[in-house]
């Protein structure tokens, strides 16, 4: 991925990814259980929140069928993530909002939603998997892991919560502004949306300082303001899933 934010005319579907065979065994530096997987969804698009998840999974309670959320169909998603949340010793979703992406860099704003993740899980892990090439700066030792969605489980996980909450936002904002098509594309800066934006101006959700947005709204364009109800709040931790969690999780010395 590029480190310009203003470099957002792709989308996931146009990106080549090298497949998990062409990288090394994973090899972890860490053999206990308490060890929490790491993703994010949401850098390219130039709209709405990024979107980060952190999952901690029962090693005796494997979830078949976890990989890339990407990978999977929608409905496969949805069912993946409803077992996630109620059989995961503890998982967590938190965002950086289009405000703070501003203010900071997408990849700055990307560490502090996975940071805001990590410390909303109800039992602190004692290693990180992060996926892709960077630590997100917490003070919990861990290990960043390129392609890891596809290479480790707990991470595969935290990419399908983070991905079906983020899509979930973009299903909400829909059905406020349908012109824009954002259940179609999902925020992605595909034709579609550009054209969208270009013919009913930009919303205050929109990323002002990504390319086909912040050319807009240098040229004076006033952003339409977006209501408090047409994102859906941050979910929580289901409670019956906590609490079997909690009964289930190794003691911590």
């Amino acid at each position: 991925m590029t480190d310009s934010a203003d470099a957002t005319t792709s989308s996931p579907s146009t990106r080549k990814r090298k497949p998990a065979d062409d990288f090394p065994a994973l090899v972890i530096p860490y053999q206990g259980e308490l060890l929490a997987g790491i993703d994010e969804v949401g850098r390219g698009p130039l709209v709405g929140p990024v979107v980060a998840a952190a999952v901690i999974l029962d090693p005796r309670d494997p979830i078949e069928g976890i990989t890339d959320s990407k990978k999977l169909s929608e409905k496969k998603r949805l069912a993946l993530s409803e077992q996630i949340r109620t059989r995961a010793w503890a998982w967590a979703i938190a965002e950086a909002t289009s405000e703070e992406i501003d203010a900071l860099n997408i990849y700055q704003a990307t560490h502090l939603a996975m940071r805001r993740a990590i410390d909303a899980l109800g039992v602190r892990p004692e290693y990180l998997l992060v996926d892709g090439n960077r630590l997100p700066g917490h003070d919990i030792p861990g290990m960043a892991v390129v392609k890891g969605d596809l290479r480790h489980a707990a991470i595969g996980a935290a990419s399908i919560l983070a991905k079906v909450h983020r899509d979930a936002q973009m299903a909400a904002l829909d059905t406020h502004f349908p012109v824009y098509g954002f259940a179609r594309h999902k925020g992605y800066p595909t034709r579609e949306h550009q054209a969208a934006i270009e013919a009913h101006g930009i919303l205050t959700l929109h990323r002002k300082s990504f390319g086909p947005v912040k050319r807009l709204f240098m040229a004076g364009h006033v952003p339409q303001v977006v209501p408090e109800d047409a994102l859906i709040p941050l979910p929580t931790p289901y409670e019956e899933g906590a609490e079997a969690a909690e009964k289930k999780l190794p003691a911590v010395v």
